[in-house]
């Protein structure tokens, strides 16, 4: 006897458990740095513009298959292509998503554990003190931690068992349950830390950055990039939509659903932005390695 699908316990439950895999280090690691390498606001306008032609439709057409077959990545296919053209090959689609989870997940794993690092060093009060020198912070980070081996294993080890344990208990009981809480937590977080970027000499250079679209920059490449981060940030093509789809009730509507999604995830990229861009224009950093800029970006907030 096959045990019964579990289902979100309402549509809070999956807006929240849907929009904390879309928003991520897509949002506050990698769209801020590719934004920068891209000058700003016309790769903004671009980004925005892929998202809502491109992103939302494949959004919707994921949870569709995955809530209409009750399965995830390469069951869905198989169900959906048993009566159409190629039978069972149409696994195989499915099988590429899941390859492309497991691909992405090899280094955001240990990316994430940038994140855990910095909150022990947060709970010791050492973060203050380097994020009050900027030099030295990037030092730390670039120098000194990247390139201890034993610690970056530690960390993805360390965040891959929190995963693992909020996945162990089930969609309600885990991942729905964390959604809950980290969700509005990441919400705060971002709001005070906007709130405060407000008060900074670089906002309003900040603003004009980010929101003035000038294409004199722009190469096209810069296209294919902005693409590539909406399907990234959006988590398309992996098969994490359709999963969670799978677990969504008939009564929640999945157009509406997946535009409130990509409508937190999009704001949540812009606020990062805002926030790391208005420090970095106010005390005048120096950016190195780009993709380093949400660890290397700090300060201590002062005025508060």
């Amino acid at each position: 006897m096959t045990q019964p699908r579990g289902q979100w316990s309402g549509k809070i439950g999956f807006i929240l458990a849907a929009a904390g895999s879309a928003i991520g280090l897509g949002n506050l690691w990698k769209f801020p740095y590719v934004a920068y390498e891209n000058q700003g606001g016309a790769f903004v306008l671009i980004y925005m513009i892929a998202v809502l032609v491109v992103g939302i439709p494949i959004m919707v057409a994921e949870i569709l298959l995955g809530r209409s077959t009750n399965r995830s990545t390469v069951g869905a296919f198989l169900v959906w292509g048993k009566d159409r053209l190629g039978g069972r090959a149409w696994s195989g689609v499915g099988l590429l998503g899941v390859t492309a989870g497991f691909v992405i997940l090899s280094y955001y794993s240990v990316v994430a554990g940038w994140t855990l690092h910095y909150i022990f060093l947060a709970l010791k009060g050492q973060l203050g003190t380097l994020a009050s020198q900027p030099e030295v912070l990037q030092e730390y980070f670039n120098v000194q931690f990247l390139a201890d081996g034993p610690q970056q294993i530690l960390y993805h080890l360390l965040f891959m068992s929190l995963t693992i344990g909020a996945v162990y208990f089930g969609v309600k009981g885990g991942i729905e349950r964390v959604a809950r809480v980290l969700m509005p937590a990441l919400f705060i977080i971002l709001l005070f830390l906007l709130i405060y970027t407000t008060t900074t000499p670089g906002f309003g250079q900040t603003l004009s950055f980010l929101f003035k679209p000038s294409f004199e920059g722009l190469t096209r490449y810069s296209f294919l990039e902005a693409m590539g981060q909406a399907f990234f940030s959006l988590s398309l093509g992996m098969g994490a939509m359709l999963t969670y789809g799978s677990y969504m009730n008939r009564q929640s509507s999945i157009p509406w659903s997946a535009l409130q999604i990509s409508a937190l995830d999009t704001l949540i990229g812009l606020c990062a932005c805002v926030i790391m861009f208005s420090i970095i224009f106010s005390f005048d950093l120096e950016i190195g390695a780009s993709s380093t800029i949400l660890f290397t970006t700090i300060d201590c907030c002062p005025s508060f």
